[in-house]
């Protein structure tokens, strides 16, 4: 197994559904946990690669608990996972930091796929949630916007960096982090800005006001 899972659900029913379906695709499940206080104390035990946290747990916000995740183990992906698409959710949880949105409408095999799309550090969005993050009739301009929104408070420090013409080197020495955490931030701003490169992420963010850059000149 190179991956590690941590399911935050309390329908059983389909955690072990989908868990013999994630371990054959090598993503070892170390826990299936269904409270905010159990999902933390996993996390700190487990160290998974992956948390799959359903938003509509007994008498808790899912997208709360993802955000304790994220808070306890920064490196963790958290993708959240609903019965029921509600677009706010969907901005709120990228916005959050969340890897992923996923309808648990979608057949095994597509999840397995978003799984594993994910653990590369890719964002996932199931498709039909995919209007709520971008919005099928915007501007360009206003596409761009939602599209920014989406990055954390890191990863545009990250951004602003590159823009700046900063690489990864100087990047990890000037925000203090490991030069790994410096990759997987320039993944997710990528994946989030729907860019190709750094350079195309440095021009989308000059162009669209998302970060400013200092004039040396």
């Amino acid at each position: 197994m190179n991956s590690r899972a941590l399911m935050v659900d309390d329908h059983l029913l389909f955690a072990e559904a989908v868990r013999p379906h994630l371990e054959a695709a090598g993503v070892e499940v170390v826990a299936v946990v269904a409270t905010q206080n159990d999902a933390v104390a996993a996390v700190r035990q487990y160290r998974p690669t992956l948390a799959l946290v359903d938003l509509r747990l007994a008498g808790e916000s899912g997208l709360a608990v993802g955000a304790r995740i994220l808070e306890a183990a920064p490196q963790t992906r958290v993708v959240a996972l609903t019965a029921m698409e509600e677009p706010g959710s969907v901005r709120e949880a990228l916005r959050l930091g969340f890897q992923g949105y996923l309808t648990k409408d979608i057949s095994i095999r597509e999840f397995v796929d978003a799984v594993r799309t994910a653990l590369d550090g890719q964002v996932v969005v199931s498709r039909r949630s995919a209007p709520a993050v971008v919005g099928e009739r915007s501007s360009p301009l206003e596409q761009a916007g939602r599209l920014a929104e989406h990055l954390t408070s890191r990863e545009r420090e990250v951004l602003s960096l590159i823009a700046e013409g900063a690489g990864s080197r100087e990047i990890s020495s000037r925000l203090h982090i490991a030069p790994n955490t410096v990759r997987t931030h320039v993944q997710s701003i990528l994946t989030k800005l729907q860019v190709h490169s750094r350079l195309e992420a440095a021009a989308f963010a000059v162009r669209h006001g998302v970060v400013e850059v200092e004039q040396t000149r």
